[in-house]
């Protein structure tokens, strides 16, 4: 079985993940994207919150369904840490799955700024790191509106 996330659902679901932020009374100065999959939620959440300030930090690690790298790796070109330095931090995924990704951006950036917090859209049971906002937790694998179709080739 599978999760289908459609393009409706996902406008709630932004709408709702940005609530829980919000609520919580964190205001985050600069929200980074974890790309490609983080990308359409972490400007979503950007929009819905006002926060103008945005960034992106390029990690491989799945390289098909279900299939990984043995490590999530970081790709260039990365973010300019010195931007950081003393700023409030949500850094914003599609999914926490194994967790490896997530806990690996969440580290390198808690050395420059002041506080880092992370939102994804789903969570999965067997994440190694509990985000510290999730708008639904699964154990099925996802389909998400931007990445369920094919790749468009030059016809």
């Amino acid at each position: 079985m599978r999760e289908t996330l459609t393009w409706d659902l996902f406008g709630t679901a932004s709408r709702e993940l940005t609530r829980t932020v919000v609520d919580s009374g964190f205001r985050p100065d600069i929200v980074i994207a974890i790309a490609r999959g983080g990308l359409i939620p972490a400007g979503a959440l950007a929009y819905a919150m006002g926060v103008k300030a945005a960034g992106t930090l390029n990690v491989e690690f799945y390289t098909d369904v279900e299939e990984t790298l043995p490590d999530p790796v970081v790709l260039a070109p990365l973010l300019d840490t010195d931007a950081l330095v003393g700023k409030k931090l949500l850094v914003v995924d599609d999914v926490a799955d194994s967790g490896r990704t997530l806990a690996l951006v969440v580290g390198l950036l808690k050395e420059h700024a002041a506080e880092v917090k992370s939102a994804v859209v789903y969570t999965k049971p067997r994440t190694i790191i509990t985000p510290d906002f999730s708008w639904r937790e699964t154990d099925l694998w996802i389909e998400f509106p931007w990445s369920s179709e094919p790749v468009i080739e030059q016809s």
